[in-house]
């Protein structure tokens, strides 16, 4: 299921020409320096893929609010990394991101305990087994608010708080999914995948969005392939047996190779753009796995 092979890609400033390779938590670390002390936020921070780039934030000395349905997953968190001495903060904050008035009521406490939001990392999502042809109109609703209008509303809000403050060096990163650029013959994510296929124009239509704005604001996607999570077990409630038959099928991509993914994006330069889609010869940076796994597409 989703076996994506390495994907290539290139890295290319605002201005046009200047090109970037690498990839991991290596690449660019010194430049995240600048993100010392700032806020961050990450959507879906209680486990998985959310969960790593917290704590990888949380090493680069960020205060990261890290909100999902319930916290205690996060406030666990949150004390491992205090014991570790980590130079950041992790905050919980309980937050149904399919309820706009959650969502709305979070940053505004955000903006009231910390000012505002630097980096907004839209990473909650979820596919339901619903098929075009007989799937429920509850499971598709469900895919649409978070994975679609929780995102377009966290983004939202979060370039607010960056204008009203006159931050011009914030970033929006999308944690999107191959699947929002091929669908792959299995009816069960073929409405999740309209929801990614989704992500990837939004993210497309912020930069340019950003860019008639005027703003050095960045946003980025990322598209990675099949990552061991709790996803497919989620996916798959009923049949637990297949979910960990997923991670079976192929050498797959660590939440951690995510988070590296996420902070090699941050570490960019100011004048380099790692964007979004193939619109406009705006290309993505690359990270590649070991060989023979399943690697993100920085796009």
């Amino acid at each position: 299921m989703w076996a994506w092979p390495g994907i290539v890609g290139v890295a290319v400033g605002a201005g046009g020409r200047r090109i970037v390779r690498g990839g991991g938590a290596g690449a660019g670390a010194g430049a995240m320096e600048r993100w010392t002390g700032r806020v961050a936020l990450v959507t879906g921070a209680s486990v998985g893929i959310g969960a790593a780039v917290a704590r990888a934030l949380v090493q680069h000395g960020m205060k990261v609010v890290g909100c999902a349905r319930s916290v205690d997953k996060i406030e666990k968190l949150a004390a491992e990394c205090q014991s570790a001495g980590y130079p950041g903060t992790l905050i919980p904050y309980k937050c149904d991101l399919s309820n706009e008035e959650e969502i709305l009521s979070m940053f505004s406490a955000i903006k009231t305990l910390h000012q505002g939001v630097d980096v907004c990392i839209n990473n909650a999502g979820l596919a339901r087994p619903e098929p075009l042809l007989s799937g429920k109109t509850e499971g598709w609703r469900t895919m649409i608010d978070v994975n679609v209008m929780a995102v377009s509303i966290c983004t939202r809000e979060a370039y607010q708080s960056m204008k009203e403050r006159n931050i011009d060096d914030g970033h929006i990163i999308n944690i999107n999914s191959m699947n929002g650029h091929s669908v792959v013959p299995q009816s069960v994510v073929h409405f999740y995948s309209a929801t990614k296929y989704a992500v990837t124009a939004l993210t497309e239509g912020l930069r340019q969005e950003l860019r008639e704005a005027k703003t050095h604001i960045r946003a980025t996607c990322i598209s990675p392939g099949l990552v061991e999570t709790g996803f497919a077990f989620k996916l798959h409630d009923n049949d637990p047996e297949r979910a960990a038959a997923t991670y079976e099928s192929i050498r797959c991509l660590k939440a951690e190779d995510m988070a590296n993914a996420v902070i090699y994006v941050l570490s960019a330069p100011p004048h380099v753009q790692v964007g979004c889609g193939w619109v406009g010869g705006l290309c993505c940076g690359w990270l590649k796995a070991k060989e023979g796994n399943c690697c993100p597409d920085i796009c």
